[in-house]
């Protein structure tokens, strides 16, 4: 909505509210709305020029403004500002509008706010209200000012102040204009009486002005018709102006003469009155902008205020109370300070200051007096602001006395007076619990505590003083001395940075980064910043001690962090801008105090002294709070103390460059700081080292009170802290301190030079205090390692004679190292380029002077001399690798520097202390700083190399061995001479400091020989002799290296040199005497250097032989590598110690056999490589082979047993090597491998002897020749095997057969050999040993005669030695020596079993049988009999047999067995009938009867284990063996009858059928009396009289005892189906060996038949109805079935029971009619197909004849005929329902009938009827 609105709004409501009691007013609102609404824009235009209707639109207003209804009065006046806003008011109008406001401002409030807010608007609208209407304006403002209601007071004079900075606006814009017209300008009179025309607004603003301050001072106004106002209002309104338009005030004169004339004498006059707080505060306030804004322009009113600050804060306490009435209240003095920090805060006002008064001889002293004000200020009273202990560092008494200490109070150089003094004050007559209160009640400065939210300056609405803190004061003076300093440092650092340090000296000259301090003749003195740096320079010269004072009494009260760092800023400033203007004595005294609030000297001599306490307080006391007892920790630095180190470090880097020779009091500091900091604190506890700095939080509540901020000052939470408070600790003071030293790089030569002196100076003065003789510690460390570390030697306390340099108190302890020697060690690694390029008297002579003069200083403590030299030793390392290509630089720099090595490397001649362990460190230390060199710079060396080899050879002693010893030493050893002496005694040294020079310098050693190829033959020469003289020094490292690095290093470079022609002899002597130096080390006592050694031979002839002559090679052998054989054998045959004392660990002879083995594997590969091409062509190679040989096989007979694998593996690489020679030089071959032959026959016999073979020579023998290992034989068999294939690639034939048959005994007993104490797991697989003698054996042609049944009958043989030859690995053997022997149970003991050998020997059999089956020779030699007795064994075992496998599924053994018997038995039988007489009869019955013990093991094999077995594995078990039943009825029944098979034979399968047939184990009949024995013939006749007998006595046979049933029913069936198949007459072919089988093997069926009726028949009659068990039941019927259904060859039954069952079986002699008829009868029917029920006929008639019920079973319908089942292996009754034994049925029909006993036996004899004619 917008104004014309807003006021046609106003006007309705005027109207409105006018209606009743004010017509006139409404009709004159209304008729201005009509004006309104007809045109407003018109009506508008026509009020702002003052039209025709512009009474008609005003009149409304002003006739509500003058009725006395507040509210008209209000509306009227919402429309009068409307109308203003508007500008539609005319400026006739406006004095009435004034007029109006003034009759209603006896209105309520809100009519007094309307009309502040009228005025406002009208003034700032119409800018022609000025003048008297300006003042009539103003009036009504300062009028409402006046009202005793605030809010109306409260706005008016917001008002006032808005309308009086309107008018200098006004003011400001007329200037800025600059066109005032003539008319408009008027003249005024000025304070001095003079006259100044100005401007209207101009006009106003000095009236106003000049009116403020007359009011203020009580006087009447010029141009505001205002009788009273008051001070403080108009101070305020003077405050505002002077705050807003001081430049308007600096640009007008006549303003300034209101302030000369008005101002300054009101403000002097109310300051010098009594003291009213709003008064005073709003005079101090203009004060302030006066001496800020118009110092210069009121320079004596300036000088005046400022002295009156002066005297306001020196007024101190004492002088106050002379004059109660004249004092001045506190908070005056606060004020005054206020303004003074504001006043100090600006830096050029400080300057300007000095310059117009200080400067002057006539001015008055400001500056001076200011800054002594100041200092006496903050020292008034030191016991209220309290003493920070931490200045004093931790651990350290806090208030010691010159009494306590026998040390001068001094001590705390006097920077603490003040703060002890106020203590003492304080304390006067306190008693021992006042002193507690008065240390503890200093509550010291802080902000949050001394401070005021609000300063008091600017609390204008306080009618009293504030609250204020006590220490508020003393606040403001430390921040006003600090702001001072500050100033400084601001003004002069920019300045001296842009002049010194970015400008160059000359053009095209670098920047300077360390410059010289400003030398101010050389500026300009004309220009601004020359002058001003003039005057601060004065300033500072004149201002410092009382600014020091004041500082350093500061810092050492209890000031808060935020403080304390604001003290040290101005510390730091004052510092540096006194090093930047050239100020030494102000900078030095300023380096002077912060060094020793960085290192108080309490806390380094009380370091000195400290002892650790043994255990812990348990209570504070007292004494402990009063800072009189021991401290806790240890002493050290507080984080106040290293915040000034690191200022003061800071300070110096930024003045480094023009310090001068003050740098020694500066590193005096750095010493003492790194003293504290390091080197006595590496021997306190770790616990306490890191509390070194306590409270380094930061946090006031940890540190102890009177030390820092107070315990009241908590903070909810903790500010960031200034950069100065952190990284306090002490690794960041450390690089704090180097950075100061590394600083030096970018000094200038002279302030170079400075520096370095000043170091030397420190360190000289400090080595010459421990260097008194009378001080050292009698005797040296024993070794560099505690020389090292002479720190942990224990300070003692209590001695006298204490001296001091820099505050370091030394006792009669050493310390561990010099500081200024460690730094000089710094800044020489800086300024390296410094030591080579420029002179050598600017850095090379000054350092290297002072540090050789302290190496060579004898009595110097070893720790110092140890430093210097390696610092020496840093240099001389550093300055190699900086040299330019420049030829002659290097040889002079060189030169130089190994001179000054060798100086300290190399003893003197007759020097008497030439062992001491501090000049032991010192060659120490120059061989490895020649280390160094050579490794960085060894490459660009030109001179030295003699003096190199001179100082690495200075540390071997002895002189290494003449090279004639050396090869005598091993080139006469004799094999027999067993008393040879050990070899030459070698250069040991067991000085610990002699063995670490050798170590270091054989380092260096190490790199000669990497560039050994720059070396001349003569400089090669002394390499070699110093390497062999290193290879016989005591370490064993070094001389190992020497053995076995370095010198086929050497040897590499020789052979590299001898490729020239023209160079070669030399080099070739050289590489010669290189081997023999090797071969002297190869007997070494100590074993890793006789390793090292051989390999190094060894190598370099395998590298380098195939370019040696054959005359070399020929040396090679003879001089070189049997020398070393027979000298180590010697070794190793020497007998060992007793067992029983021998350690765990490796022992002497031990360590002999690996070498020896090393050797021998070296010397194998040499052989190998080089047989062909150089070995075998010497003239001397037979010779040496057999030597070799000899070697190889004494090894394994007469060494150690270890040595006997190595020894076979280099004899098989020798022989290996013969596959590969030439045609021409087959002689040499074939001798060869013969000679090799013989060798393993001899170890082969010893091997079957056990391993014992020429044990006799020695002594202790069992203990010194263990058994041969696994590992042996297999090498052994791999050398046979390799012999084989020589002699094979020769001749291309086998051996013969007496030698292979030599070779499986050697096999066998390598095979068999039961010593070894390390045999393998052979079940699962064959062993290595095993597969080797395997591979053996089969790799022997077998084309041969008898060389067949040779391996076969090995391989038989091998199958049986898992059940005849496994044993247990004898324990004593597989034992370590020396460890006693424990029994082992034999089921915990390993057992070598051969199961894997017998099951791959098994099938193998097979095969060679198959392959040889048509040979005679392997039935005639018995080789096919050892092959069946091999396979009956498992047959028989069966379930007792060792398990197949551990960890797979294999077959059992007696299973493989089984189907490999049967696949030789199926070939064999009618092999044996087909070759007829090529085979003698005594080899067929043999054959045969192995093969029916074969059968006879199967069969009859105990079967009791497989009860175990669930019913699925017991059946599959009986199936398996239903293939032997298979295999006798298919394969061997049709060829047993073979007339050349003896019938005991075919009897005793009889038997063992009729035994496998037993169902019961006991039964209760006894059988016919059939033994086992295989020579009965009259077995017939037996079963008859047997069967009479029981006829006749069947009555007594009978039992109740129900016998136990076989495991395996159904097998036993199968037995007896094929005992009744045997003798059946079923089939057609070979019907005559058919018919002779079943005549001698009917009488065993008839027994077995007989015995199990006759049983029955017996048992049944005692039995009565007690049942029988099933199994005989179902044998009963079984055997019935079979008699009825069996048909006999015609005759056989007749034979069978003749006197020749052979001769008879196939024809039979004819009847013979004479017989009477009760013999003819039976003989006919004898030879009747059913004789066999002929036989049985009383039976059968027993059985038909039982009254009681037999047993019955349901079957199947019978077959057509009753011989049609006979074709079938399985029971006939399988068609028994009930019958368990049921698996087979071969069904015809499907009826099922029932049958019985007696029914059967009926049945029978209906059969005999039949036959006999009776039916």
């Amino acid at each position: 909505m917008s104004s014309l609105a807003f006021l046609v709004t106003e006007l309705q409501s005027l109207a409105s509210e006018s209606r009743r009691k004010h017509p006139e007013i409404r009709e004159a609102a209304e008729k201005s709305l009509a004006i309104l609404r007809s045109s407003p824009e018109q009506a508008i235009a026509s009020l702002a020029s003052d039209g025709a209707q512009s009474d008609d639109l005003l009149r409304p207003v002003f006739m509500g403004c003058a009725t006395k209804n507040a509210k008209v009065v209000a509306i009227s006046l919402g429309s009068l500002q409307r109308l203003i806003a508007l500008k539609a008011v005319p400026k006739s109008a406006v004095p009435l509008i004034i007029n109006t406001m003034s009759d209603a401002m006896s209105q309520g409030v809100d009519i007094q706010l309307r009309i502040l807010q009228t005025l406002v608007s009208l003034i700032t609208n119409f800018p022609s209200v000025h003048g008297d209407l300006l003042g009539e304006a103003l009036l009504l403002c300062f009028k409402l000012q006046d009202s005793r209601i605030a809010v109306v007071s409260s706005t008016a004079a917001a008002t006032l102040r808005q309308l009086v900075m309107f008018v200098f606006d006004k003011m400001v814009d007329e200037d800025r204009r600059n066109a005032t017209p003539a008319d408009a300008v008027s003249e005024i009179t000025l304070p001095n009486g003079s006259t100044a025309s100005l401007g209207p607004y101009a006009t106003d603003a000095y009236s106003v002005f000049e009116d403020l301050c007359l009011l203020a001072n009580m006087e009447r106004p010029h141009f505001l018709h205002l009788e009273y106002l008051h001070k403080t209002f108009a101070l305020e309104l003077i405050e505002s102006v002077l705050t807003n338009y001081h430049e308007l005030f600096r640009q007008h004169s006549e303003l300034l003469l209101l302030l000369q004339h008005h101002l300054c004498p009101l403000l002097l006059k109310s300051l010098s009155e009594r003291a009213v707080f709003p008064l005073t505060l709003r005079c101090f306030r203009v004060v302030f902008l006066l001496l800020k804004k118009f110092s210069f322009e009121l320079k004596t009113e300036a000088e005046v205020f400022f002295m009156l600050l002066i005297k306001i804060v020196s007024e101190d306490l004492e002088s106050s109370t002379l004059d109660h009435a004249e004092a001045r209240p506190p908070w005056m003095r606060v004020l005054a300070m206020e303004i003074m920090r504001g006043l100090c805060s600006d830096a050029e006002l400080i300057r300007n200051i000095w310059d117009r008064y200080d400067a002057r001889q006539s001015g008055a002293k400001v500056f001076t007096c200011l800054i002594s004000a100041l200092k006496r200020l903050v020292t008034e009273k030191p016991a209220l602001l309290g003493v920070c202990t931490q200045m004093s560092g931790v651990g350290v008494y806090s208030h010691s006395t010159e009494g306590a200490s026998g040390s001068s109070s001094a001590s705390g150089y006097g920077l603490d007076v003040g703060g002890v003094a106020g203590i003492v004050a304080t304390a006067a007559s306190a008693t021992v619990s006042g002193v507690v209160g008065m240390i503890g009640s200093g509550s010291g400065l802080s902000i949050q505590q001394s401070g005021m939210k609000l300063q008091c300056i600017d609390q204008l609405d306080k009618a009293d003083s504030p609250p204020i803190p006590e220490t508020y004061i003393y606040l403001l003076a430390v921040q006003c001395i600090v702001s001072l300093c500050e100033g400084f440092a601001s003004f002069t650092g920019p300045l001296y940075t842009s002049i010194m340090v970015q400008r160059p000296r000359t053009a095209g000259g670098s920047i300077i980064h360390a410059p010289p301090a400003l030398d101010m003749s050389l500026l300009p003195p004309d220009e601004p910043a020359t002058i001003h740096l003039g005057i601060v320079r004065a300033m500072v010269e004149h201002g410092w001690p009382a600014l020091l004072a004041a500082l350093s009494f500061i810092i050492s009260t209890n000031l808060s962090d935020e403080l304390f760092v604001d003290v040290l800023t101005g510390y730091q400033a004052m510092a540096n801008v006194a090093g930047m203007l050239s100020l030494t004595t102000p900078r030095d005294a300023f380096f002077t105090s912060l060094s020793k609030f960085a290192v108080p000297s309490r806390v380094v001599s009380s370091l000195e002294s400290y002892i650790e306490p043994h255990t812990p307080r348990s209570s504070t006391l007292l004494t402990d709070n009063l800072g009189l007892t021991v401290p806790p920790v240890p002493p050290g630095l507080s984080e106040r103390n290293l915040v000034c180190l690191k200022v003061l470090i800071s300070s110096a880097l930024f003045l480094a460059g023009s310090l001068g020779e003050s740098w020694y009091s500066i590193l005096e500091a750095v010493q003492n700081a790194d003293y504290v900091l390091t080197l006595k604190g590496s021997q306190l506890p770790s616990s306490r080292r890191n509390s070194t700095v306590p409270g380094a939080a930061g946090t006031a509540s940890r540190v102890p009170p009177g030390t820092g901020v107070p315990e009241g000052a908590k903070v909810p939470s903790q500010p960031p802290r200034h950069p100065l408070l952190v990284d306090t600790d002490p690794e960041s003071i450390q690089l704090a301190i180097q950075r100061l030293f590394e600083a030096s790089k970018i000094l200038e030569d002279s302030a170079f030079q400075d520096f370095v002196r000043a170091l030397c100076r420190l360190s000289s003065e400090m080595v010459g205090m421990q260097s008194d003789t009378n001080e050292i510690v009698n005797g040296e460390s024993d070794g560099p390692e505690e020389l090292l570390n002479p720190g942990g030697l224990s300070p003692r306390v209590g001695l006298a004679h204490r001296r001091r340099v820099s505050g370091i108190h030394l006792p009669r302890t050493l310390r561990s190292g010099d500081f200024g020697i460690e730094r000089l060690g710094v800044v020489a690694m800086l300024n390296i380029h410094r030591l080579i390029y420029r002179s050598p008297e600017i850095a090379w002579d000054p350092m290297t002077t002072h540090l050789l003069s302290i190496i060579s200083l004898v009595s110097a403590p070893p720790a110092i001399r140890v430093q210097a030299a390696r610092v020496l030793d840093e240099c001389l390392v550093v300055i190699p690798r900086n040299l330019s290509p420049n030829q002659e630089l290097q040889a002079k720099v060189q030169r130089r520097v190994l001179d000054v090595l060798a100086k300290q490397t190399i003893p003197p001649p007759a020097d008497g202390i030439y062992n001491t362990s501090a000049n032991l460190e010192l060659r120490r230390m120059g061989l490895e700083t020649l280390h160094l060199i050579l490794q960085a710079s060894g490459h660009t060396l030109v001179v030295g190399w003699e003096t190199i080899f001179e100082m690495l050879g200075s540390v071997c002693k002895p002189a290494m061995l003449s090279r004639a010893d050396s090869i005598d030493s091993v080139s006469t050893i004799s094999l027999h001479d067993i008393n040879r002496p050990k070899p030459l005694p070698l250069g040991y040294n067991n000085e610990r400091g002699h063995t670490t020079l050798v170590k270091i310098a054989f380092q260096s050693m190490k790199l000669v020989c990497d560039s050994v190829s720059t070396l001349s033959p003569e400089h090669l020469r002394l390499c070699i002799a110093t390497l062999g003289q290193f290879g016989r020094q005591a370490e064993t490292n070094v001389a190992l290296t020497a053995a076995e690095s370095l010198l086929w290093s050497v040897s590499d470079s020789i052979q590299a040199k001898r490729r020239d022609a023209l160079i070669e002899p030399s080099y070739s002597e050289l590489w010669m005497f290189l081997l023999l130096e090797m071969l002297g080390l190869c007997t070494d006592a100590r074993p890793e250097i006789r390793v090292g050694a051989i390999q190094t031979l060894f190598r370099a002839m395998q590298l380098y032989g195939a370019t040696l002559s054959l005359d070399t090679w020929n040396d090679c052998m003879w001089k070189i590598t049997f020398p070393l054989l027979d000298s180590i054998s010697v070794q190793t045959r020497c007998v060992p110690p007793d067992p029983a004392v021998l350690s765990m660990g490796e022992t002497p002879e031990q360590a002999w056999d690996e070498s020896k083995s090393l050797s021998l594997q070296w010397i194998g590969t040499i052989i190998s490589e080089f047989l062909v091409s150089k070995i075998i062509r010497l003239q001397t190679f037979i010779d040496a082979w057999k030597v070799f040989v000899s070697h190889i096989k004494d090894t394994i007979l007469l060494d150690r047993r270890p040595l006997s694998l190595p020894a076979l593996q280099c004899l098989e690489k020798a022989v290996d090597s013969l596959l590969v020679v030439g045609g021409d030089l087959q002689a040499q071959v074939t001798e060869a491998w013969e000679y090799v032959w013989q060798a393993c026959n001899d170890i082969g016999t010893a091997i079957a002897q056990g391993g014992r073979l020429f044990l006799s020579l020695q002594r202790n023998a069992s203990t010194v020749h263990r058994p041969f290992t696994q590992d042996s034989l297999v090498a052994f068999t791999k050398v046979i095997r390799t012999t084989r294939r020589v002699s094979w690639q020769q001749t291309h034939t086998e051996w013969p057969l007496e030698r292979l048959t030599r070779l499986m005994e050697i096999l066998k007993g390598v095979m068999t050999y039961s010593s070894s104490p390390d045999y393998r797991p052979d079940i699962d697989g064959l062993t290595p040993l095993q597969a080797s003698v395997l591979e053996t054996a089969e790799s022997i042609e077998l084309t041969a005669p008898g060389v067949p049944s040779l391996v076969i009958r090995d391989l038989s043989e091998y199958v049986t030695l898992p059940f005849l030859a496994a044993f247990h690995p004898d324990q004593t053997h597989a034992s370590v020596p020396g460890t006693p022997v424990t029994p082992v149970p034999a089921s915990a003991r390993k057992q070598v079993t051969y199961i894997g050998l017998s099951k791959k020997a098994m099938p193998s059999l097979v095969e060679l049988y198959l392959r040889f089956r048509d040979h005679t020779e392997i039935y005639e030699d018995g080789t096919l009999e050892a092959v069946l007795s091999a396979y009956s064994i498992p047959m028989k075992l069966k379930y007792d047999c060792p398990s197949p496998s551990k960890f797979g599924k294999d077959p059992p053994l007696w299973k493989t067995a089984t189907t490999c018997f049967l696949r030789i038995v199926t070939e064999c039988a009618g092999n044996v009938s087909r070759l007829g007489q090529a085979i003698s009869n005594a080899r067929v019955e043999a054959i045969w009867r192995r093969v029916i013990e074969g059968f006879r093991g199967g069969i009859l094999a105990d079967c009791s284990a497989a009860e175990t077995l669930s019913v699925e594995e017991q059946e599959a078990e009986e199936n398996f063996d239903l293939a032997l039943i298979s295999s006798l009825e298919v394969d061997l029944v049709p060829h047993l009858g073979n007339p050349r098979v003896p019938d005991y034979l075919i009897v005793q399968l009889a038997k063992v059928l009729h035994k496998g047939s037993q169902l019961l184990q006991n039964s209760s009949m006894i059988s016919s009396g059939l033994e086992d024995d295989d020579r009965i013939t009259d077995s017939a006749h037996t079963s008859l009289d047997s069967y009479e007998h029981q006829i006749s006595n069947i009555q007594s046979l009978g039992s109740t005892t129900v016998g136990s049933a076989v495991l395996r029913e159904r097998f036993s069936f199968w037995c007896l189906d094929l005992l009744f198949l045997i003798c059946s007459n079923v089939t057609s072919d070979h019907a005559e060996s058919r018919r002779r089988v079943a005549a001698l093997c009917l009488p065993s069926l008839l027994d077995r038949c007989q015995t199990a009726m006759v049983s029955y028949i017996a048992d049944e009659a005692l039995r009565g109805s007690l049942p029988f068990p099933r199994v005989r039941e179902d044998e009963l019927l079984h055997i019935l079935r079979k008699l009825l259904k069996l048909r006999l060859w015609p005759g056989t039954f007749w034979a069978a029971f003749s006197d020749a069952p052979t001769k008879y079986s196939s024809v039979q002699p004819p009847v013979d009619p004479s017989l009477p008829a009760s013999a003819l009868i039976p003989d006919i029917v004898r030879r009747s197909s059913v004789a066999h029920l002929y036989h049985f006929y009383t039976i059968m008639c027993e059985l038909s004849s039982i009254p009681r019920q037999t047993p019955s079973a349901w079957i199947l319908s019978p077959p057509p005929t009753p011989a049609s089942s006979t074709h079938s292996r399985a029971p006939e009754d399988k068609g028994i329902l009930p019958n368990p034994s049921v698996s087979n049925v071969n069904v015809i029909r499907n009826e099922v009938t029932v049958v019985d006993a007696r029914g059967l036996a009926r049945e029978c004899l209906k059969v005999l009827g039949t036959e006999l004619g009776a039916i």
